[in-house]
C-alpha cells in the first residue's frame, strides 16, 4: 500500500493509504444518501424524535454524510490507538497506524506470543469503540433541540458499537480471531494456536464472502478476501518463526569459501556464459579482492546480445549491497528479502567482512528440512541448501 503520514499520536505515525482517499467520499455519499432511512433506525433504536424531512432539505444530508464519514474514521483511528497503547505498554513498538479502504491497521514491529498480552492488546480496540459509542450516546442525550447534531452522535454511537461487535467476530486476523488465538495459546503452542485460529478465520471469511455475494455487498466481499489472505499469511509467518527460532543465518548460508564470485571487469557475455555453466543467477562482484557489488541475471539481460562483449559486469551490477550479519536469526533474513523484494542477501561477519550469501531458496530448503525432521539442528554444513537456479526477484 502506498501511504503518506498526516500526523502523529503518542509518537505513532498516522498514515493515509491512497485507497482511503477513494473510499472516504464514497462513505460520505452512502451515509448522505441514506440519512432518511438512518433517521428511522436511530429513532427506533435510541428513542429519539428526529425529523427525516428536516435533515434532508437542501445540502444538509450531504454535509451530515461528510461529517459522519470523517467521524467514523476518527473512531477507527482511536480503535487502533487502543491496540497500540496497550501494545506499547507491554514493550512492543508500533511502526504506524494506517487508514485504508477496509478501515485501519496498527502495525506492531513484533507479534506478542504471551497469551495474556495478546488478549489484552486484542480487546483494547473494541473496548475503545464501545467507550466511543457510550460517549456518543451520552452526547446524543444532552443535545436535544439540535437535530443535526443528534443525528451525528446517534449515528456514531451506533457505528462504534457495531464496529466493536464486528471486530470481535472470530475472523483471524481480526480482533476476535486474535482473542481466539490468545485463549487457545493458554494450553498449546503459539504456532498451533495460530494454525487453528487461522482455519477458523478462513471459514469465517468464506461465510462472510458468500453473504456479501448473495446480498450484493461488495465491501463485505473485499473484507472477506482480506481476512482469508491475512489468515493464510500470518499462519505461514508464525510457522516459519517457530521453525527458525534457533536457526542463525550462518546455519543456512553458503559460506564464503564455497561461494562463487565474478570479477567486476569481465564482460557481460562472459558473465552469461558463467551463469549457464554454473547454473547460478546471482553473484557477488569482486574487484582485486574487495566486494564491490552484486550482479544478477536480470542485470545482464538489460544489455542486448550484440553489446554484451562491450559491457562489463561493473557497468550493470548493483552497488547497493543488502547485507545481514551471520549472527542474525534466519527469519530476519527472510523478512529482509521480502521487504527489499530481492532474491539473496550478502552475509557479513563480526568484522564486517564477507562471510557468505543467503538466498530465498536457501531459507525455504532449510525450512523444509526442519519441517520434515522436526529439529533445527539438522541444518548442518553437510546439508547446505543447493544454490538457486530460478530467476530471482529484484
Amino acid at each position: 500500500m502506498r501511504s503518506f503520514t498526516v500526523g502523529r499520536a503518542f509518537g505513532i505515525p498516522i498514515k493515509l493509504d491512497l485507497t482511503f482517499l477513494l473510499v472516504l467520499p464514497v462513505f460520505a455519499w452512502l451515509i448522505g444518501s441514506q440519512v432518511g432511512t438512518l433517521v428511522g433506525s436511530l429513532n427506533l433504536l435510541w428513542r429519539t424524535n428526529l425529523d427525516a424531512a428536516a435533515l434532508t432539505t437542501g445540502n444538509l444530508e450531504w454535509i451530515l454524510g461528510a461529517v459522519a464519514a470523517v467521524g467514523l474514521f476518527v473512531g477507527v483511528v482511536l480503535h487502533e490507538l487502543g491496540h497500540s497503547l496497550v501494545a506499547m505498554r507491554f514493550g512492543f513498538p508500533i511502526d504506524s497506524i494506517t487508514l485504508w479502504i477496509f478501515g485501519g491497521i496498527a502495525r506492531l514491529t513484533e507479534t506478542p506470543e504471551e497469551w495474556k498480552q495478546e488478549l489484552l492488546i486484542a480487546v483494547a480496540g473494541p473496548a475503545v469503540s464501545v467507550a466511543l459509542g457510550v460517549l456518543s450516546y451520552g452526547a446524543l442525550l444532552v443535545t436535544g433541540g439540535l437535530p443535526a447534531v443528534q443525528f451525528l452522535f446517534g449515528y456514531l454511537a451506533l457505528i462504534n458499537i457495531t464496529l466493536a461487535i464486528f471486530n470481535l467476530l472470530p475472523g483471524f486476523p481480526m480482533d476476535g480471531g486474535r482473542v481466539l488465538r490468545a485463549l487457545l495459546a493458554r494450553n498449546r503452542s503459539f504456532a498451533d494456536a495460530t494454525q487453528t485460529a487461522a482455519e477458523v478465520g478462513k471459514i469465517f471469511a468464506i461465510v462472510l464472502g458468500l453473504f456479501g455475494l448473495f446480498s450484493g455487498n461488495i465491501l463485505l466481499i473485499g473484507i472477506a478476501f482480506f481476512i482469508y489472505i491475512g489468515a493464510t499469511s500470518e499462519a505461514q509467518q508464525t510457522v516459519m518463526n517457530a521453525a527458525f527460532r534457533d536457526v542463525r543465518v550462518r546455519d543456512v548460508m553458503t559460506p564464503v569459501e564455497k561461494l562463487n564470485t565474478v570479477e567486476a571487469d569481465i564482460s557481460v557475455a562472459d558473465l552469461m556464459e558463467t551463469m549457464f555453466r554454473e547454473r547460478h543467477t546471482g553473484y557477488p562482484v569482486m574487484d582485486r579482492g574487495e566486494l564491490v557489488g552484486m550482479v544478477t541475471l536480470d542485470d545482464a539481460r538489460q544489455v542486448s546480445d550484440v553489446e554484451r562483449e562491450a559491457y562489463t559486469v561493473r557497468d550493470v551490477m548493483s552497488g547497493d549491497l543488502k547485507t545481514i550479519p551471520a549472527s542474525d536469526d534466519a527469519m530476519s533474513a527472510f523478512e529482509q528479502l521480502q521487504q527489499h523484494g530481492i532474491g539473496r542477501l550478502l552475509v557479513i561477519d563480526a568484522d564486517g567482512e564477507l562471510a557468505g550469501l543467503v538466498s530465498r531458496t536457501d531459507l525455504m530448503t532449510a525450512f523444509d528440512i526442519i519441517q520434515k525432521s522436526g529439529r533445527a539442528d539438522r541444518i548442518t554444513p553437510t546439508e547446505q541448501p543447493v544454490r538457486e537456479t530460478e530467476q530471482p526477484s529484484r
